[in-house]
């Protein structure tokens, strides 16, 4: 059934952004905004717009007012973006029980990726590489033997179990630095993600980080649309976007994206989404530690626009069709029609830090 009327549960770049792929749609849309951002430019793009209660990003975090929204105006849609409830699988759930589509992969696709034991888990069942890590949540003590077991030269990253964005994780490159990194990791997760669990992987020193974007619809088809590499980060955070990755061999590269598509199959994956891997730059390409599944990312990613740029394919509008019922197939995107990458695509961020007066972040 397609969409006819569209929440974009979401301000800014992207809730324009999708307001445009609405319209080229044919799909009448409604924003959302507390009082604080009564003149937000992206209210300009829709056809109606609807007062949440609150002010600021916890008004954006609202499932009741998100979808009394939807529902007072007669959405039969919404699109999350990114950030704020982009991956909340409750919800997914809840509009899956109102009758209102969400914009994304499935309630069970967002809770599997949702939690990256579980994913990493998935992976290992598929076959994918892996990064030496801890099977689940891990105590301080259980922090430290695993570091202690990597040997003098060892480390160790930690992580958040419900984590996303570079928030809760911290290197730890000597154990008297264990205690404090533990705590403010886990401080971070139940601050961004209400959780305060985190797992522990061995530091790959010379990693490259490099991301595949995939598509797959609800038979179960799944597809990528290649590569974009974001080894140059600050605090974690992504700085340059490039796609086609400049540094990938083609065997290299065949190997990534055959590991991507068969991970997001095993899971039925049924909509647009990210899988995360790492590359050991010192590692051989053939060698079978070249490269590493991370973790997948299942929503839209700011980032997309560069893989839109090589592939020629509107990424929102192609997830607006699938959430109405659309297959692949029916959109003619099958993996021999999409071809190679044509030319480069790259996508330079500024991002916003607090600074001292001597310029310290």
């Amino acid at each position: 059934m397609t969409i006819r009327k569209l929440l974009i549960a979401n301000r800014g770049e992207v809730a324009i952004r999708i307001a445009r792929a609405a319209a080229e749609s044919g799909l009448s849309t409604v924003a959302v905004h507390p009082d604080d951002d009564a003149a937000s430019l992206h209210l300009r793009h829709d056809d109606a717009a609807h007062r949440l209660p609150g002010r600021g990003a916890r008004a954006y975090l609202d499932i009741d007012a998100i979808l009394e929204a939807a529902l007072e105006n007669g959405c039969d849609g919404l699109h999350p973006g990114y950030g704020f409830l982009s991956e909340n699988a409750e919800l997914a759930r809840r509009c899956a029980q109102e009758g209102v589509r969400f914009v994304g992969p499935s309630v069970h696709a967002l809770a599997l990726f949702g939690d990256k034991v579980q994913a990493r888990a998935l992976a290992r069942e598929q076959g994918l590489p892996l990064i030496a890590g801890s099977a689940g949540p891990v105590s301080l003590a259980e922090a430290r033997d695993f570091l202690r077991g990597l040997g003098p030269d060892g480390a160790m990253m930690i992580k958040a179990v419900a984590g996303g964005g570079g928030r809760g994780m911290r290197p730890v490159f000597d154990e008297s630095a264990l205690e404090e990194a533990y705590a403010r990791c886990r401080s971070e997760a139940n601050a961004a993600f209400g959780s305060d669990e985190v797992y522990v992987e061995r530091l790959v020193r010379a990693a490259r980080h490099v991301e595949v974007q995939v598509v797959g619809d609800a038979s179960g088809e799944v597809v990528h649309l290649w590569e974009r590499e974001c080894t140059v980060q600050r605090r974690h955070q992504k700085l340059v976007e490039i796609a086609p990755s400049p540094s990938l061999g083609d065997r290299l590269r065949g190997r990534i994206v055959e590991a991507a598509v068969r991970l997001a199959r095993a899971a039925r994956y049924d909509n647009l989404g990210t899988f995360e891997f790492l590359v050991d730059a010192q590692a051989d390409e053939d060698a079978p530690e070249a490269f590493a599944f991370i973790e997948a990312n299942p929503r839209l990613q700011v980032e997309h626009t560069v893989t839109e740029e090589v592939t020629g394919i509107d990424l929102v509008r192609t997830q607006l069709a699938i959430a109405g019922g659309a297959t692949l197939a029916s959109l003619g995107i099958g993996q021999d029609r999409i071809g190679r990458p044509r030319g480069h695509a790259i996508q330079l961020r500024i991002n916003m830090e607090t600074m001292d007066a001597e310029g310290n972040a």
